[in-house]
Parts: C-alpha cells; sequence; structure tokens
C-alpha cells in the first residue's frame, strides 16, 4: 500500500493521509486514529494520534463498569495519543497536526513548548451528511486559526477543505460534496497572538476586569445618591 501511494508523490512532495494504525505495545495491541507523513520513497515519516477522543464514538469511557458497546464498529478501544506536538519534515515548516473534532478546543490543538508555523486537519465528516455539522466545523477551525494567529489547512473527505490564512479568512475552499482538488500557497504565520501566548487565561482575565469596572460603576453610582 504504502509503495502505491509513493508512485503518486513527486520526489519532493509529503503525503498528510488519515489511517487507523495497530501496534503492539508491552504485549497488548493498540489501536489508534492517526495521521500519517509518507514521503516519495513509501515512507512514514512521521505520525501523530488523535488525543481527543470521541466517548462512546472512539471509546468506552469506564469501560471496566458500564456494560456499554461503542456507536461504531471496529476492534476495541482506540489508545490517545500524548498530545499537540509539532511536527517538522523535509522542506516543510513545522506543523501542528490534528484529527476532526479536535479542532473544537481552544488553547488544545498546538504544542504550548514549540509554535508551529501552520495548523493541518484531516477530519471525516460524512457521517454529518448535509446537516450544519461541517459549516461548525469550519467555523471552528476558522477561530482556531484567529485565535493562534496561523493558516489552518482542513482536509475532509466530503468537504468542506479549506485553507485558511492567519486571520481567520477563507483563501480558498471545497464546498460540501465537492470532489476536486485544492491547490494553493501556505499562508505566512503571523505573530503570536496573546491567546496564543496565554491561552485561557486571556478570558479569565477579561472577566476579572469585567467584574472590577462593574463593581466600580457600582460603587461611583452608590456615593453619588
Amino acid at each position: 500500500m504504502l509503495g502505491e501511494i509513493a508512485k503518486l508523490l513527486t520526489d519532493s512532495a509529503v503525503l498528510l493521509t488519515g489511517a487507523q494504525t495497530r501496534e503492539n505495545v508491552d504485549g497488548e495491541q493498540q489501536y489508534k486514529n492517526a495521521v500519517l507523513a509518507i514521503d516519495s520513497t513509501a515512507q512514514i515519516i512521521n505520525r501523530y494520534a488523535k488525543h481527543h477522543l470521541v466517548p462512546f464514538g472512539e471509546y468506552v469511557p469506564f469501560r471496566d463498569l458500564l456494560p456499554l458497546r461503542r456507536l461504531t464498529a471496529g476492534l476495541g478501544d482506540f489508545t490517545p495519543g500524548s498530545g499537540p506536538k509539532t511536527f517538522r519534515m523535509p522542506q516543510l515548516p513545522g506543523v501542528g497536526l490534528s484529527i476532526c473534532y479536535e479542532a473544537i478546543f481552544p488553547g488544545k490543538i498546538i504544542s504550548s513548548k514549540e509554535r508551529p508555523e501552520w495548523i493541518f486537519n484531516a477530519t471525516n465528516d460524512a457521517w454529518f451528511g448535509a446537516s450544519i455539522g461541517p459549516n461548525q466545523h469550519l467555523a471552528s477551525s476558522r477561530m482556531r486559526a484567529v485565535e493562534e494567529g496561523l493558516p489552518f489547512i482542513r482536509a475532509a473527505n466530503t468537504g468542506i477543505s479549506a485553507i485558511i490564512d492567519g486571520n481567520g479568512r477563507l483563501i480558498s475552499h471545497l464546498g460540501l460534496g465537492e470532489t476536486n482538488i485544492l491547490d494553493g500557497a501556505l499562508p505566512a504565520a503571523l505573530s503570536p497572538t496573546p491567546f496564543s501566548s496565554y491561552g485561557q487565561m486571556m478570558l479569565w482575565l477579561v472577566f476579572a476586569v469585567s467584574l472590577a469596572m462593574a463593581a466600580l460603576l457600582n460603587f461611583r453610582k452608590d456615593s453619588v445618591s
């Protein structure tokens, strides 16, 4: 399979593709929802495992206590990955890989130790059908781009695939159900944003300032009275 994929790649090309992987860890089979980076020599040069798994879809929480089955077909539960990481590949700027609905979690999509220069998200939105789901996922991706000041490349098997710049603008996209090739230049990364530096603390700061201003206005009103 890797050899057949490699035949389709130019010498400098790297394919980022979703895959379900299986590996033996200390005698135990672990299944992971992953993105693989494959080069033209049929080598897997990098891999990322999804760390935010879907409860009851990719694993059953408290499996020992709950006599429930996963809602999706498959052998056993998926094992979560270690979390966001910046990946380095030949002739490519550092990238933060993510899978599917991991794009909805603010502050948890890229590494806090090493900021990437762009974000890649592979997603299967087919099970949403023609509902609002794919558009919601796209909107979440645009929010993550704005928060981090990073371009966001979204590859969705049935749409909506998109190239998004660090300001959250859609540079180009393929519509829902559209089959085509999305070919475009990678937008430049912006300078780190306050959110990328301080994360969710920004929300608490805004809340604290708003609370202080409300208390101050109330104090002045009472003084005038």
